[in-house]
């Protein structure tokens, strides 16, 4: 008895793991723009809620390796998002300032936008649907 009842809980769980990565895609990041290997890069996935607000649902910190790095956010379910990256030049995992307010490390958004003010969900948002995404974001 106690095994049969083992076996279907096994069963059970291992079928719930096999439909959980089914149902998310993945979300592959390049960057190829780095200006030097100092530090790491911080990449962030963001719903609109999320954004410029709270902690990302997903984050990576990846090691630069002759100016380029590559991310892979996986499990991502069907929806709106968008990623930020920071170089984090100094490893303190916070974008540094100058005096004025200008960022003083750089950084990129999905879509690459070209904005003189504060990152803008709408202009950095893609959607994750049926198909795994590639993304090239410049700094």
């Amino acid at each position: 008895m106690k095994t049969s009842l083992l076996f279907i809980i096994c069963l059970t769980l291992s079928l719930g793991v096999y439909a959980q990565n089914e149902v998310g895609k993945s979300v592959t990041v390049t960057i190829n723009t780095i200006k030097n290997d100092t530090g790491k890069v911080i990449l962030g996935l963001h719903t609109t809620d999320t954004f410029m607000k709270t902690k990302a649902l997903q984050t990576q910190t990846i090691e630069i390796k002759d100016g380029k790095i590559e991310a892979t956010f996986s499990n991502i379910i069907p929806g709106e998002y968008a990623i930020l990256a920071l170089h984090d030049e100094n490893n303190n995992k916070k974008m540094d300032f100058s005096p004025n307010g200008m960022p003083k490390e750089d950084y990129g958004l999905s879509n690459n936008p070209m904005s003189f003010g504060p990152p803008q969900f709408n202009e950095a948002k893609f959607k994750v649907s049926t198909e795994a995404i590639t993304l090239n974001i410049i700094f």
